[in-house]
C-alpha cells in the first residue's frame, strides 16, 4: 500500500499537469535551479523559501505559536492522497474559488504567523498555484511567509524522501 501511494501521486500529478498544459493554463517559463534557490523573476526571495528537510526539522522542534502554519494551495485529490502533516487545504490558488477560500481563511490569521505554502502538483517552475497563493498572502501583509520548495512535485520531493505525511481531509 505504501509503495503504491508515491506512484499514485506521481501519476495524478502528471495527469493534472498535462490537463493544465492542454487547457493552456501553464504558460510560465520560469525555472527553479537545481540548488532550489529562487530566481529574480519569482515573487519571493531566497529567504522566503524553505527546503523540505528544513521544514521537517522546524516542525519537529517548534512549539506553540512558533509552529509553522502549513497551507496546501494545490488540488484536493493530491491533498487527500498525502499532505504535509497538519497542513490546511485552501486551493487550488489558480482558481478564483481557491483564491477566495485562501483569502477568507487568511483574514483570521495573525500577520506575524509563520506561514508556509506549498502545492506540489507538478514541477515547481510550471506550478499554476504557488505564485498566486504567495502573491495573495504577501499582499495581505503576512510578515513571515515562505514557499516550500518542491522542484519536482510532492510525491518525489516529500513522500519519496520519506518525510511524514497525512492522508485524507
Amino acid at each position: 500500500m505504501f509503495r503504491i501511494l508515491p506512484a499514485f501521486l506521481i501519476i495524478v500529478s502528471a495527469a493534472t499537469f498535462l490537463a493544465h498544459i492542454l487547457a493552456g493554463k501553464v504558460t510560465s517559463d520560469r525555472a527553479v535551479s537545481s540548488s532550489a534557490s529562487a530566481l529574480p523573476s519569482e515573487p519571493w526571495t531566497d529567504g522566503e523559501t524553505v527546503k523540505p528537510g528544513d521544514l521537517v526539522k522546524e516542525m519537529a522542534n517548534a512549539k506553540g505559536n512558533n509552529r509553522p502554519v502549513v497551507v496546501c494551495a494545490g488540488f484536493r485529490v493530491l491533498y487527500e492522497g498525502a499532505h504535509v502533516p497538519g497542513a490546511v487545504y485552501h486551493g487550488p490558488a489558480s482558481k478564483p474559488e481557491g483564491l477566495n477560500d485562501l483569502k477568507k481563511w487568511a483574514q483570521g490569521v495573525p500577520r506575524s504567523s509563520n506561514v508556509v505554502i506549498y502545492c506540489g502538483c507538478c514541477p515547481f517552475d510550471k506550478c499554476p498555484n504557488i505564485r498566486p497563493a504567495f502573491e495573495t498572502l504577501h499582499s495581505m501583509g503576512f510578515q513571515h511567509l515562505r514557499v516550500l520548495l518542491l522542484p519536482n512535485n510532492l510525491a518525489k520531493d516529500w513522500v519519496g524522501q520519506g518525510y511524514p505525511t497525512e492522508k485524507g481531509r
